[in-house]
């Protein structure tokens, strides 16, 4: 086998000082996102808080939390917080859970445990399926191909909520479960989770509310005066959710909750390996190695805010939203997705007049975040407390990109536009893919340069992948 030529393993250790400079000076080219101009995945209050979920997460830096009977400190705080957790989301005394590594976990097990009952309760079924709205987060079509099951998609409202009549066309006698959104990360739409309820009550089958996004939000803009359906435990036949501590809940990454109406249904959870030669092998999560301090940051924090520390950030970023959806609804060309019901939001131009991917390119040159939607196309927004500030520049900046989009309908077919639009118009998906998946394959190959201070670069592969989208589009156009 061939050996590597570039040697980025340095013979000997370097100083700390120097290798935080190096880091520093590499930090300093990602995205500024606390300038407010990156609307998504940063969840961040203030820096005492962080200072706070950083120290905690210290105290506990070392601790593999693989076995918890020998760390009874952090069973206990994730007891604390999987209980807190299921109080705000108003299971009863027989909920129970388990911390997670992130959402895509607790989905992932949500669906590995609804597969192991289904096993046990509904034996002669071979191929068992879920039915979701096709608004449903990847994470399901991540299990789905993780555990051998079919997800099994239905039709939505214009309005991107659950269609119930559709989702009950789908359920045959293969279905173990029904999944929807509170809400939908796309585009902030609750789904009507007392009618999904009903319908699983009906044809006996177990259901997942995926609330990741939602889980440490709607809570307190229930507690603010709107009137939300019910989405919670409070719907008697909501037998799983899943809950993101590391959004809303402001905790330290990754850290997510699962939960389950009762223990009957979480033992379907727990692995139980008896026959390994080190011993008997057991975990109630994914993960076998689990880090310690990420339970200790979660707790601190819930602990550090309180729940009117929540409440009080809920009130200031839905009056930001408020104000930023205000402003998109005074520009004509400009649509808001359905009813959203917290503080974020999906957009898109009316008959798609002008491009809204040309939209989107006018406000990259203008030095925002943009997050390009399908399916519809759209721009998905969502308010953090750094961006209360910029909103005014933010509607400023779109007002001028609408114009120029709209003065400009060649754009509709440059840049990034034309690569987002590609992917939202044509149907050659298994192609799409098949070039998704090289871009990520090149992405992490050894195609590591050969500087040798301490973080190197890797070589560009989008330019590569826009260039083929590019050539295909003109193909498609043609």
């Amino acid at each position: 086998m061939e050996r590597r030529t570039q040697n980025i393993f340095p013979e000997y250790g370097r100083s700390s000082e120097e290798i935080l400079a190096d880091m520093q000076v590499a930090k300093s080219n990602d995205t500024a996102w606390k300038e407010g101009k990156t609307w998504t995945l940063q969840y961040f209050i203030d820096e005492e808080h962080n200072e706070l979920l950083k120290a905690a997460q210290n105290l506990y830096f070392s601790e593999n939390y693989i076995n918890p009977f020998l760390f009874k400190s952090i069973l206990k705080m994730e007891k604390e917080v999987v209980a807190m957790t299921a109080d705000l989301l108003h299971g009863d005394e027989n909920a129970v859970g388990s911390m997670t590594s992130g959402g895509t976990e607790s989905i992932l097990l949500a669906m590995y445990t609804c597969r192991e009952w289904a096993r046990k309760h509904r034996p002669s079924i071979k191929a068992p399926e879920i039915v979701a709205p096709r608004t449903i987060h990847p994470a399901f079509d991540k299990a789905a191909h993780y555990f051998g099951f079919s997800l099994c998609k239905a039709k939505v409202y214009d309005n991107m909520e659950a269609n119930v009549d559709a989702l009950e066309r789908l359920i045959t006698q293969n279905t173990i479960l029904l999944a929807a959104s509170a809400p939908s990360f796309a585009h902030g739409i609750l789904d009507p989770i007392p009618a999904i309820g009903q319908l699983a009550e009906k044809h006996g089958l177990l259901f997942h509310v995926d609330a990741c996004v939602g889980g440490f939000m709607l809570p307190w803009v229930e507690r603010l005066g709107k009137k939300l359906p019910e989405w919670d435990f409070r719907v008697p036949f909501v037998t799983s959710m899943s809950c993101d501590l590391h959004k809303f809940g402001f905790a330290a990454k990754g850290a997510s909750i699962v939960l389950y109406k009762n223990t009957q249904l979480f033992e379907n959870q727990i692995f139980i390996n008896t026959e390994y030669s080190g011993g008997i092998f057991a975990t109630s999560s994914m993960l076998g190695t689990r880090p310690g301090g990420t339970i200790a940051a979660a707790w601190a924090g819930l602990q550090h805010l309180g729940q009117a520390g929540y409440l009080k950030n809920a009130r200031e970023m839905l009056a930001g939203f408020d104000q930023l959806r205000a402003g998109i609804e005074l520009t004509p060309e400009l649509q808001i997705i359905g009813e959203p019901c917290m503080n974020m939001l999906a957009f898109f131009t009316k008959n798609n007049q002008p491009d809204i991917y040309a939209v989107a390119d006018f406000m990259e040159e203008k030095g925002w975040v943009v997050d390009r939607q399908q399916l519809p196309p759209s721009i998905h927004l969502t308010v953090f407390p750094y961006n209360i500030p910029v909103i005014p520049n933010y509607l400023a900046d779109l007002k001028a990109a609408v114009a120029w989009a709209k003065a400009h309908p060649e754009a509709s077919g440059e840049g990034n536009a034309a690569l987002y639009g590609l992917m939202a118009r044509i149907p050659l998906r298994g192609m799409v893919r098949d070039n998704v998946r090289k871009v990520f394959l090149e992405a992490y190959a050894n195609n590591i340069t050969g500087e040798t201070s301490g973080i190197a670069a890797q070589k560009p592969t989008t330019q590569k992948w826009m260039g083929w989208l590019n050539r295909l589009l003109a193909r498609w156009k043609n």
